[in-house]
């Protein structure tokens, strides 16, 4: 039997039928309807920036760095390995950005963050494929390790230098652009005579030809090319097949512990890119304490995904798009959404009436007029509950998708070689 026969013999059990399943084009409609009822919300509600190309170009830089961290955290648990650690991971790669950023230019400062990244992944699989740890315990431990020994290496690298010191690195060189000028002035022109639906259109267009960072054009490449590693060759079904049924790929030949490895490191070296961008592209140096919980947010938006690298993009434009409308415009367009949350709880209520699920349908309903409730009561929200607001969608997010998820399933079991004897 050939490699890649094992392979689909192994990943076959676990496949499900193609019926049901989104087509390849879901996400251009997906897009598309999102600017169509933002369109109506701003028509509606009169909030001129809800997608705006500043927006949009603003919720790229937010989005990036969680789907990075996200994509990692695919790469490990699709080979069966809990990776809590990311957290950790993204925090080296920050520092890996600002150390060789600042001393080597640029690009090498993104080799740094991948480099510190995949480091931190070195640690998490030797302790978990190597010696067995707890996934969970091995990833907090590497979060906890990572936030101090950046902060020491910070002090022992930065302080003295112009701009730098223990908590930040001097600034670093900025990482190329791309603007196509014929075209973004076109598509400005077109966003600036407020057209429904088409300037907003254009204005998302507009977001990725002018002064769009190499970083960001990465990011879509790599999830681009993890779902055509993971799901169009052998070396994927293989790896899948790790975090399905370890035994049973060990039973036919399938390395599993390798490919455990270079799925943690892998993971690592993704992890560790998305600190690089926070560092590179969202600021303009490393600083203490600049990933916030996004590789948290990152894993959240993986698991909303269904380990599944468009349904991470989903996961991590949603939340990138709330924390940006939060920091641009503050409380009134997180006010406008109110009222599109409100729609979408209680079509989702319908949706669950007409499956059966009549207890979920009646939470949804009275989340949907509870909410609704606030948008009539207040002209604005307050801005500690904007800040909060990225965190609770994510939230009510996870909970409605609580009911499609399947998470691959040996993902998280400690696995010794020879288990399939």
């Amino acid at each position: 039997m050939s490699a890649s026969d094992t392979a689909s013999h192994v990943a076959a059990p676990a496949a499900k039928s193609g019926r049901g399943r989104l087509p390849r084009y879901w996400i251009v409609v997906a897009l598309l309807a999102v600017v169509f009822i933002l369109s109506v919300l701003k028509l509606v509600t009169g909030a001129d920036d809800l997608l705006s190309s500043g927006t949009v170009a603003a919720t790229l830089i937010a989005t990036v760095p969680i789907m990075l961290a996200g994509l990692g955290g695919l790469w490990s648990e699709r080979a069966g390995i809990v990776n809590i650690g990311l957290e950790g991971m993204m925090i080296l790669g920050t520092y890996g950005a600002g150390y060789f950023g600042y001393n080597y230019g640029p690009w090498m400062g993104v080799a740094g963050a991948i480099l510190m990244g995949v480091l931190g992944g070195l640690i998490h699989a030797v302790a978990t494929v190597v010696f067995g740890v707890d996934h969970i315990i091995s990833g907090v431990a590497i979060n906890i390790i990572a936030l101090g020994a950046v902060q020491y290496l910070a002090s022992l690298t930065f302080v003295g230098l112009p701009g730098g010191g223990q908590t930040q690195s001097p600034k670093i060189e900025d990482v190329q652009t791309i603007t196509i000028g014929p075209l973004a002035d076109a598509l400005d022109k077109i966003e600036d005579k407020d057209v429904f639906f088409v300037s907003e259109l254009a204005g998302v267009f507009e977001a990725f030809v002018s002064n769009l960072s190499m970083l960001v054009v990465l990011a879509l490449v790599l999830l681009v090319l993890t779902w055509w590693l993971l799901w169009r060759t052998p070396f994927g079904l293989r790896l899948r097949s790790c975090g399905e049924s370890p035994a049973a790929a060990e039973s036919l030949g399938v390395k599993v512990l390798r490919y455990k490895f270079a799925a943690v490191l892998i993971s690592g070296g993704l992890a560790g890119l998305a600190g690089g961008f926070l560092a590179m592209v969202a600021s303009s140096n490393y600083r203490d304490g600049q990933t916030g919980g996004r590789g948290y947010i990152g894993l959240a938006a993986m698991i909303f995904g269904n380990w599944r690298p468009g349904g991470l993009l989903a996961g991590s434009g949603l939340f990138g798009y709330t924390e940006t409308l939060g920091l641009r415009q503050g409380g009134s367009s997180v006010h406008a959404l109110l009222l599109a949350i409100a729609i979408l709880a209680l079509a989702f209520a319908i949706w669950q009436f007409r499956s059966g699920a009549v207890i979920t349908g009646s939470v949804m309903v009275a989340a949907g007029v509870a909410i609704g409730a606030v948008y009539l009561a207040i002209e604005e929200v307050p801005g500690d509950f904007t800040r909060m607001t990225p965190y609770v969608i994510t939230l009510l997010v996870l909970a409605f998708a609580s009911q499609r998820l399947r998470m691959p399933a040996a993902d998280g079991v400690i696995y010794r070689k020879g288990s399939a004897g």
